[in-house]
């Protein structure tokens, strides 16, 4: 299985649509409006916006790395932890 990425935002769709163009986005950009999926994974702060974090979840559907605050913007831990969880073929 390839690696697969997807960002989830509590943005708006429309929000969402218009930095994916300007980022020239290669990967699905997913509204969390209703910020269920933010509160789920523990993201959600106080004042209704999610922390920005990179979860890896393996291939077994577990979460493998969790990247938080600024490390989560750079995205070379989250590559090497895809790296570390990637099943030999």
């Amino acid at each position: 299985m390839d690696a697969q990425v997807l960002a989830v935002s509590t943005d708006f769709i429309a929000t969402l649509a218009h930095w994916a163009k300007e980022l020239d986005a290669q990967f699905p950009l997913l509204s969390d409006h209703d910020r269920k999926v933010s509160q789920l994974y523990g993201v959600l702060l106080p004042m209704g916006l999610a922390n920005r974090t990179t979860f890896v979840i393996d291939t077994d559907g577990k979460i493998a790395d969790i990247q938080e605050g600024n490390a989560a913007i750079d995205p070379t831990g989250a590559e090497t932890a895809c790296r570390r969880t990637k099943k030999p073929s």
